[in-house]
């Protein structure tokens, strides 16, 4: 027969709904595979219509209505309409097989609609045509939160208002409007394409049963199935918040020092120039300067272990102690864009140098301070007056003298310094710039550098990385240089921070040199030095140099605070990194003092490693619950914001296992966190419903598919009579039972 050979079945589905649903989208995704962006979604609408001669006019929209279904060859021809309640459709309406009635998830009165205007206009024009109702847009259940989505809502406001949850429909609330207007309920996506297929697949279903039973005749729709059910949505799982830690500002806080002269204890003489440094920087930079600042300045011998004798180069005791304000003035002059860091002190080594002293200042007129300079307090250990010839390139001689200079508030103090005498071939300008390279390990962009004189130099005073520098820029007298451009280069300015910072942990934390301060803590005593905790945070600046009793305090009481947790605070503040010791189990103490003395890149620092060792930990199969429970409200209080949201992520994510494992510590938190939790947990509680709602329905359908089973049940033989004659009544029982249903 010609009706039992295979041929293509047609299929009329009219879309209606109202304006704004998503009917053309929805249309469009499945004639023509669109894909938007959710910015090109969410852009002012427009009324349109599909036009049905799309199929005549492209051929890949034709290709694409061709499906095959339960083994029926089915072209689908889709019919978009006007979504005004006033038009007149039933010119579309005529000969449809199927009614395609969508509503938008986030517009309840779309879906009220359906049921008081659509439902009968739809019965109206099509009697006996099947309805498939779709919820469309339902990616806004989860997106209404989103980040992304409200910042488009904001640009393009007040064309497009941000969705509140009260406007978002829950799938029950769809379910139980399709139940009854006695049509299958599916939800889609056109963002994300989810049901968008398997929608009109099952409209095909509606259609070809509906024909079927007009058309009983044909055998090519004998195994066509009913609508199959739609597994429900479950929402992506939200990403992870960004952990984002301030800029570096390490080698700004270190030029800072060096510009600001606070607390010195070393001064370099290269002619008449002062620059005045500090000890326990450059012995961790440099071994050579560990070395000259280590020795024993009232002993006899030479540094490098050569007698005076040998000594090449010799300086005399009054380039010491020489007035040096004129060279001074005369650099400043020859370098207006530089920034020289000149030490403003008198030196006092004997009676008989001061009346010199004196003397000379009534002749030529006072020393010109030239910058505030906080002097280090004096240290009992040194002995005044002690000067020692060295026999190296570099450094002719080191002494030991007492010296004026102003603080911070113009008050003259004195200290005692160490004066460091250069030889002759380190001009003040190669000088200036060695000691910013030893302190922020670049050359000043802003200045023009003689190479010449400054290589030279790292050679006397041993500095290799400032020695590597191709010899070929020697050529250039006068080159501009980029800061970091040299090392950069040569790829040595990781090596070279990485060693300082190494440096700085072994020389100042460790063996505690040159320390100035002490630190009382809850167990024991903690050495630090002023100067480098004063650079590098502003509290402790406040501390030492405001009218506090712990400005000129040598033991500062710190309560509440332990040895370890400071230690790791000295760490940060030496090297700018975390110590490696800092673990999501005692993180809590290092944040409270970080967020006590107002240290921002710390608390990111530490919250990117604990956030980074919890993600660690699992990957490698550890439960990290437990921390992120005891991290959540002690992170909000000591305003670690980033890792109190990523705790809160985190248990977000894993919340229905937290439920069955430690239901007790989800009560304790408090109650905005609970709140928080129970609107963001993933997968949502709605999720859960519909889930358990599909699996019900599945076993039902399957129940209702295979009909039940008829089967014989086996008569026990030990309690049937061995007698025929007197077993009828047991044998009739037994009949009875012997069917039964399952």
């Amino acid at each position: 027969m010609d009706n039992e050979q295979p041929h293509q079945e047609h299929v009329k589905c009219v879309v209606v709904g109202d304006t704004a649903v998503g009917k053309t989208r929805l249309i469009c995704a499945r004639a023509c595979n669109a894909r938007l962006t959710l910015s090109q979604l969410l852009t002012t609408h427009i009324p349109t219509v599909w036009a049905i001669d799309q199929y005549r006019i492209y051929k890949e929209v034709l290709e694409r209505s061709c499906e095959v279904v339960d083994g029926v060859s089915v072209s689908l021809r889709l019919w978009d309409t006007f979504g005004d309640h006033d038009k007149d459709r039933r010119f579309a309406y005529g000969r449809s097989d199927v009614v395609l009635l969508c509503f938008s998830i986030a517009n309840p009165m779309s879906l009220r609609n359906c049921k008081t205007i659509w439902y009968p206009e739809i019965r109206r024009f099509c009697p006996s045509t099947p309805i498939v109702l779709v919820g469309c847009k339902n990616d806004l259940r989860y997106m209404y939160r989103d980040e992304q989505f409200l910042s488009l809502c904001r640009d393009r406001s007040p064309f497009f208002r941000p969705l509140r949850e009260t406007d978002i429909l829950s799938p029950e609330q769809g379910r139980i409007v399709a139940k009854e207007i006695g049509a299958p309920y599916y939800e889609t996506s056109v963002l994300t394409h989810f049901g968008v297929n398997e929608v009109f697949e099952n409209v095909i279903r509606a259609a070809l049963l509906s024909r079927r039973q007009q058309r009983f005749w044909m055998t090519n729709l004998k195994h066509v199935q009913r609508p199959l059910l739609q597994v429900p949505f479950c929402p992506p799982e939200p990403r992870p918040p960004q952990v984002t830690v301030p800029p570096p500002q390490f080698e700004d806080d270190m030029l800072s020092l060096l510009h600001s002269q606070m607390y010195t204890d070393v001064i370099f003489l290269t002619g008449k120039v002062g620059f005045a440094a500090h000890k326990s920087v450059l012995s961790a930079v440099s071994n050579s300067l560990y070395k000259l600042f280590t020795i024993d300045v009232a002993s006899e011998g030479t540094l490098g272990g050569r007698s005076a004798s040998d000594s090449s180069v010799v300086s005399s005791s009054d380039s010491s102690i020489s007035n040096f304000t004129n060279d001074t003035d005369q650099l400043l002059t020859d370098s207006p864009h530089s920034v020289i860091t000149c030490a403003s002190f008198c030196l006092s080594r004997s009676h008989h140098n001061a009346n010199q002293n004196s003397n000379h200042e009534a002749k030529h007129g006072s020393v010109k301070r030239r910058s505030s300079c906080q002097i280090h307090p004096e240290t009992p250990n040194l002995q005044t007056g002690v000067r020692r010839i060295l026999d190296h390139r570099a450094y002719q001689c080191i002494s030991i003298e007492r010296c004026e200079g102003l603080d911070h508030r113009g008050r003259v103090t004195s200290s005692v310094q160490t004066i460091v005498t250069l030889a002759s071939g380190i001009t003040p300008s190669a000088m200036q710039n060695c000691l910013r390279f030893l302190y922020t390990g670049g050359l000043d962009h802003k200045m023009c550098i003689n190479m010449t004189e400054l290589l030279d130099a790292a050679e006397l005073m041993d500095i290799p990385e400032l020695q590597t520098i191709d010899r070929e820029l020697c050529s250039t007298v006068q080159l501009l240089i980029g800061q970091h451009k040299d090392l950069a280069s040569a790829g040595l300015y990781e090596k070279f921070t990485q060693r300082v910072r190494n440096q700085m942990r072994e020389v100042c934390l460790h063996q505690g040199l040159f320390s100035d301060v002490y630190f009382q803590l809850e167990d024991g005593l903690c050495c630090a030095h002023k100067p480098i905790l004063m650079a590098r945070c502003d509290v402790m600046a406040a501390m030492f140099r405001g009218d506090f009793r712990e400005s000129s305090a040598k033991v500062v009481h710190f309560p509440g605070v332990s040895k370890c947790c400071f230690h790791q605070l000295l760490i940060y503040l030496y090297t700018d990194e975390v110590d490696p010791s800092v673990v999501p189990s005692n993180c809590l103490d290092l944040l409270a003092l970080a967020n006590r003395l107002c240290l921002p890149r710390l608390v990111g620092l530490v919250e990117q490693k604990v956030i980074r060792d919890m993600i660690r930990m699992q990957d490698a199969g550890k439960d990290t619950t437990e921390h992120a429970l005891k991290l959540l409200e002690s992170c909000q209080m000591h305003n670690a914001d980033q890792l109190a949201d990523w705790c809160l992520y985190h248990i977000a994510v894993n919340y229905n296992e937290i439920c069955r494992k430690t239901p007790k510590l989800l009560r304790n938190l408090h109650p905005e966190n609970q709140a928080y939790l129970n609107r963001n947990r993933w997968p949502p509680v709605w999720y859960l419903k519909e889930y358990d709602y599909y699996e019900r329905c599945v076993r039902e359908r399957q129940w209702q598919e295979k009909p039940p089973k008829v089967f014989k049940r086996h008569r026990n033989n030990s309690t049937s009579s061995g007698c025929l004659c007197f077993s009828g009544r047991n044998r009739n029982n037994d009949s009875k039972r012997a069917y039964r249903t399952v």
